[in-house]
């Protein structure tokens, strides 16, 4: 099993949180298991930003996104160089720091997202 270390997020995970995951499952399915109730719109199908999470610390150990999911980045709020949808990021055996960022654009429903 593989840590991942989510800060503290205000409506989320006001204390930040340890968690465990597998190796192969997505951050987002590893936060959602844990109780973490991440935005996921799109139902995971690399079609919206709601999931959107930066990696502080590990982001080598995760697989380069793919095209598609770079520009589905291109979209979010707070982009920075190690931000990752979290339902396309796969959990390796290094361990993770996570941030999930204060907002999220939800393109799939009108009317915004997380705030």
């Amino acid at each position: 099993m593989t840590q991942i270390v989510v800060l503290p997020h205000e409506e989320l995970c006001p204390e930040g949180a340890v968690i465990e995951a597998a190796p192969g499952t997505s951050i987002c399915e590893a936060l959602l298991a844990n109780e973490i109730e991440i935005e996921h719109a799109c139902e995971m199908s690399c079609a919206c930003t709601t999931c959107h999470v930066i990696v502080r610390e590990g982001y080598e150990s995760l697989e380069p996104p793919d095209e598609l999911e770079e520009d589905m980045l291109d979209k979010a709020w707070g982009l920075t160089p190690t931000s990752r949808l979290s339902c396309q990021a796969m959990v390796a055996e290094t361990p993770l720091v996570v941030e999930i960022p204060k907002y999220t654009i939800n393109m799939v429903k009108e009317g915004g997202g997380r705030k």
